[in-house]
């Protein structure tokens, strides 16, 4: 990160050994001293309003967008250029992203790599994703990526802004307990459709305005259902 320019990061539920050893690592104390942690990835990528997250799919079907390394350049520079903020996610050295890690991401990304060898390590990973964004969706702009969070904040209020995954999750609970009230989503399969919501509503890229909209419809509908429900 910091050899190319990338100051922010947040690291989930880590190790504490190992953490606290890296956080000594010579070269880029500001990184390591700044870095936020979470307990959960929900949390991490929270006011991110595309999370892309990255691994092999040799292994795996995916149920949203993949582009090549190559070709996400242009996806990021689009969405820093509207005032939103990026995310670039990674798994863990031995299993990488789970599913229901990968059910927070807007799109994937894959490293073209030798089909003989699909799978890099954790940090040659890191290093080559952020040599392609600081060149291709960065180009020419000393320090850009340190201007994301500062054009963010600047139009966090902006109506056509696209929402954040965190107040996307909130809109999935409202649904959820939408569809429980009205008998939709049998206990059996309710952590399936959590799943699959989740997804949706990624792909659907909801505006900011349209998730209040959408937000408000779906509270309406949940407290119709509760009332008829009490008056039984």
């Amino acid at each position: 990160m910091a050899n190319f320019g990338f100051r922010r990061l947040s690291v989930v539920a880590p190790f504490v050994p190992t953490w606290r050893e890296a956080r000594s690592a010579i070269g880029a104390p500001e990184v390591l001293q700044e870095a936020k942690e979470t307990a959960t990835l929900a949390e991490a990528v929270s006011r991110s309003t595309l999370v892309v997250g990255t691994g092999s799919l040799t292994y795996r079907k995916p149920e949203q967008q993949v582009v090549v390394l190559p070709e996400l350049g242009p996806f990021v520079s689009k969405e820093v250029g509207k005032g939103g903020q990026v995310a670039l996610v990674f798994g863990s050295e031995k299993h990488g992203l789970t599913r229901e890690d990968l059910s927070y991401c807007h799109m994937l990304v894959e490293i073209p790599t030798d089909p003989r060898q699909p799978s890099m390590n954790l940090g040659q990973a890191v290093a080559v994703c952020l040599y392609e964004l600081s060149s291709r969706a960065f180009p020419a702009a000393d320090g850009a990526p340190e201007k994301v969070h500062e054009l963010a904040a600047a139009n966090e209020y902006d109506t056509g802004q696209l929402a954040p995954s965190g107040k996307l999750d909130r809109l999935a609970g409202v649904v959820e307990e939408t569809m429980v009230a009205a008998g939709y989503s049998p206990a059996s399969m309710q952590e399936a459709n959590h799943h699959d919501l989740r997804l949706l509503l990624r792909r659907l890229t909801l505006t900011e305005r349209d998730m209040r909209r959408i937000m408000g419809l779906f509270r309406r509908i949940l407290w119709r259902l509760k009332r008829v429900q009490k008056g039984r």
